[in-house]
């Protein structure tokens, strides 16, 4: 079943039962070496869950559940090694939506949900996304229409001396680090990743994407034979462009975030050659953002 969350929709199944974690990996095409996260209804669920809770764990989770924010415990035993492909660690949520929560409760169980798409591809951010994605792979999809943050949790491994961000997300560093005082960052794998969605290469529109080189302003669309749209932050791009999308007019990065994914669904949808996306700048919310370019645009680099 699909539902929102604050972040972007989930394809949630039963977490406590392997078959039906299988047919997230089945819908998806997802490869079983990426773990999911798993979702609960409400920060009290969690000590029954795994048993002793780190206390720095604890008290992220205290400031910040519900929330964009996910991390990393020991796996209990009633998880099966599917939901976290073999790791050790599970990665878990509370999110931040009445829809969701009041679903989880209602199922009574927790909740394996990673983003309702095909591996690899662009999040869904409205109920339509994960209809023109999945199709009929996906039995139900409730609708609780566009979701608030627009990109996923922000997921933290903070069961050691220094808490470790392992996918940057919607819960910006600066806001993590009040609580945790200096963080390291670390997100991208080649290898088996040790968090959901951690891959170098992901996030990706169908339509070719790419980023302009470091300075260089991309100021024309017209390329021969070519359609070509274009990602802005806040200001238009000079040329003729068959297709743009501003994500925030004011410059608001929060804006920004929200917008992302919707943006570049509808430039995959206008049917150009290419698109190319502008950067945002590099603080709070907009490494995120920046994150899911650099690795929408290393899809299409390592496809070629």
């Amino acid at each position: 079943m699909a539902f929102p969350t604050e972040t972007v929709y989930g394809l949630g199944a039963n977490a406590s039962d392997a078959r039906a974690a299988a047919r997230i990996f089945e819908a998806k095409a997802r490869p079983s070496f990426d773990p999911l996260i798993t979702h609960l209804a409400d920060v009290a669920d969690l000590e029954p869950l795994v048993g002793a809770v780190p206390p720095a764990v604890a008290a992220l989770a205290a400031r910040f559940w519900p929330g964009p924010l996910t991390l990393l415990v020991d796996r209990p035993a009633v998880i099966p090694p599917i939901v976290t492909s073999g790791l050790a660690t599970m990665a878990v949520r509370v999110p931040d939506n009445a829809y969701a929560r009041r679903l989880i409760a209602a199922a009574g169980v927790p909740v394996a949900a990673p983003s309702a798409n095909r591996f690899g591809q662009l999040s869904p951010t409205r109920a339509e996304h994960v209809v023109r994605g999945l199709g009929g792979a996906v039995d139900v999809v409730l609708d609780g229409g566009p979701t608030r943050c627009g990109i996923e949790s922000t997921i933290v491994d903070a069961r050691g001396e220094r808490p470790v961000v392992l996918r940057l997300g919607a819960l910006p560093v600066e806001e993590l680090e009040k609580v945790t005082g200096p963080v390291t960052i670390r997100p991208g794998s080649s290898g088996q990743p040790v968090a959901p969605g951690a891959l170098a290469a992901h996030y990706a529109p169908r339509t070719p994407l790419r980023l302009p080189a470091a300075g260089v302003a991309a100021t024309s669309g017209s390329v021969p034979g070519m359609l070509r749209g274009y990602l802005a932050f806040r200001d238009r791009p000079a040329g003729d462009w068959t297709a743009v999308e501003v994500l925030s007019v004011s410059g608001d990065l929060t804006e920004a975030a929200a917008r992302l994914f919707e943006a570049l669904h509808r430039l995959d949808a206008a049917g150009v050659d290419e698109i190319v996306a502008e950067p945002v700048p590099e603080t709070g919310v907009g490494r995120a953002v920046n994150d899911r370019l650099r690795r929408a645009a290393a899809t299409w680099h390592s496809a070629n």
